[in-house]
């Protein structure tokens, strides 16, 4: 368990509230609108009407005791205050919502130690899964590698993976099978992959896309 302040609770902030929730974190949740502190209570540990940019109220809460600070707030100049205070105040780690390029990039001088960008991240998501008759699903871990769940190819069905020789040939690492009943992620080298099930790969991006024709 580890406590959270979340600084925010537009549409974005409350789903994170309530994945908090589910995770069973403690949450300190700060918006300026009383509706939607009034929402969130029967989620978070506590809730307070204000404003990420009043420095005494940061104060008072004692950002520097959560384990995290997440700031959702889509207000450019907001904020990159909030983050550069939250700093100030001796917060362990912050992570901000970016709205743009532009915004990421001064959040990150302002001294966000982690950026997330949804619609961006969501549209790269949604381009490359819709896209490709190959590809399920994907996480990007940076600039370079991902994990992909994609389609066993057909030159692979039938054979074991020690056959295949997935990591000498192509660098890559078969890291699950996903089958009816959930991932069995207890892979040996003896084990066969058929074209009715899935593979969770861990890779470069380049070698990834040309191996499962993405």
């Amino acid at each position: 368990m580890k406590s959270v302040l979340l600084i925010g609770l537009g549409r974005f902030g409350m789903n994170i509230a309530q994945k908090l929730y589910e995770l069973k974190h403690e949450v300190m949740a700060l918006d300026t609108d009383e509706a939607r502190i009034n929402e969130v209570l029967p989620i978070v540990t506590r809730a307070q009407i204000g404003n990420g940019t009043d420095v005494e109220l940061l104060r008072s809460l004692g950002v520097d005791d959560y384990d995290v600070c997440i700031v959702t707030i889509k207000d450019f100049s907001d904020s990159l205050q909030t983050v550069s205070l939250l700093k100030e105040l001796g917060a362990k780690a912050v992570v901000a919502r970016a709205i743009s390029d532009t915004h990421e990039k001064f959040l990150l001088r302002n001294g966000a130690d982690e950026t997330v960008y949804p619609e961006k991240q969501l549209a790269t998501w949604t381009a490359v899964c819709f896209t490709s008759n190959h590809v399920f699903d994907y996480v990007r871990l940076d600039d370079n590698h991902s994990i992909f769940e994609v389609t066993i190819p057909d030159e692979w069905n039938g054979k074991t993976i020690e056959q295949l020789a997935v990591r000498r040939k192509h660098g890559l690492n078969i890291m699950a099978i996903k089958e009816d009943d959930g991932l069995n992620m207890a892979i040996t080298p003896d084990m066969v992959l058929t074209s009715d099930k899935h593979i969770l790969v861990l890779g470069t991006i380049k070698n990834i896309k040309k191996i499962f024709n993405i």
